[in-house]
């Protein structure tokens, strides 16, 4: 089953787990080669509530952000393996830089970033904090990245394309 929602979608969803007192609790990210990183991360989010909601930045939007060369994995592809994973009830893709407008539209409960955030900073906490939810930040497991992943192929293939 898919979970990839448009924003319209995801709004008439939301109402309807508000209407049945579940715990919303949104995180995005890019997801680029997913990893297991990635997987306990979000299997930690969604311990936090009843919904776990995931925004994935548009192919455009990683490119404003981490340049050129990424992403790896095209935006459908990513939302359709982040939709897969067992925690996660919806995924949705958006194409600004920040998820500020999804944060607004759906404003759940509780808004997760991973502990490279300073709480403070994270995208969303006025309108979540404002509704009455709370923001919070998650450990990464370490030495777990897409950009790790990267730099081995890069370091293990180098020699060999230089041939």
């Amino acid at each position: 089953m898919d979970k990839t929602y448009i924003l319209s979608d995801l709004l008439r969803a939301r109402k309807r787990w508000k209407d049945e007192k579940k715990k919303v609790v949104f995180t995005n990210g890019v997801f680029d080669i997913l990893h297991r990183g990635h997987v306990e991360y979000l299997a930690a989010a969604k311990r936090l509530g009843d919904v776990l909601i995931v925004g994935i930045n548009s192919d455009e939007s990683v490119r404003r952000i981490k340049g050129p060369l990424r992403p790896i994995v095209p935006e459908d592809d990513r939302a359709y393996l982040v939709s897969q994973l067992v925690p996660v009830d919806a995924v949705c893709i958006f194409g600004q830089e920040t998820p500020f407008e999804i944060i607004s539209a759906i404003v759940p409960d509780v808004l997760v970033k991973g502990a490279d955030w300073n709480v403070n900073n994270v995208v969303g906490k006025d309108v979540v904090e404002a509704a009455g939810g709370t923001v919070l930040t998650i450990p990464f497991l370490p030495n777990r990245s897409t950009t790790n992943i990267i730099d081995v192929i890069k370091a293990r293939y180098a020699e060999s394309l230089k041939a």
